[in-house]
């Protein structure tokens, strides 16, 4: 079962996700995707809130630009895999660290994705970012991969046996009941 949690920034996208799998029997391994070293506090504040949150039984595994690879790795019929998010993946693959265009490596690794999620055992809830409600960005950089998020978003939701959105700590469902 492949479940995608969207919202804007501090919707409550991630703990929405992180209470589906408080609820799951079976054991649950947290995939981290963040992409960019934590230089700045805020950055590294954030992460620290989310490894707070995180159940000491949980299993974890930072996944590196090859997120395909880590869900088969954890994968299994009793497992949940919760995948942090979205938006830190794409990243991986943004030239120059964080800053830059998109690279040569994003389209195998996105298609590497699509074509992994609907195989694998299990359930998976992959955490997204909602960016195109906001101010059309001015640099062309970001314009592209908020460009290339929405597109992913879409593909994601297409593959996608649940989508629900979050706003306000609020879950929505748009597909897959809830």
């Amino acid at each position: 079962m492949l479940h995608l949690i969207t919202g804007g920034a501090r919707s409550g996208k991630s703990r929405h996700a992180e209470t589906l799998a408080l609820a799951h029997p079976g054991r649950v391994v947290y995939l981290a995707t963040a992409a960019c070293d934590p230089a700045d506090a805020e950055f590294a504040a954030r992460i620290a809130h989310h490894r707070a949150r995180r159940p000491a039984a949980w299993g974890f595994a930072e996944t590196g630009a090859n997120l395909a690879r880590a869900l088969e790795a954890h994968a299994a019929p009793d497992t949940l895999l919760l995948v942090d998010c979205m938006t830190m993946w794409l990243m991986h693959f943004v030239d120059g660290g964080c800053g830059g265009g998109l690279g040569q490596r994003w389209p195998e690794a996105r298609a590497q994705l699509l074509a992994t999620l609907p195989r694998l055992p299990g359930t998976v809830l992959l955490v997204t970012n909602e960016l195109g409600w906001g101010v059309m960005p001015m640099g062309a950089a970001t314009r592209a991969f908020v460009d290339e998020l929405g597109r992913l978003n879409q593909d994601l939701a297409a593959v996608a046996d649940k989508v629900t959105l979050v706003a306000c700590g609020l879950p929505l469902a748009l597909k897959g009941g809830q």
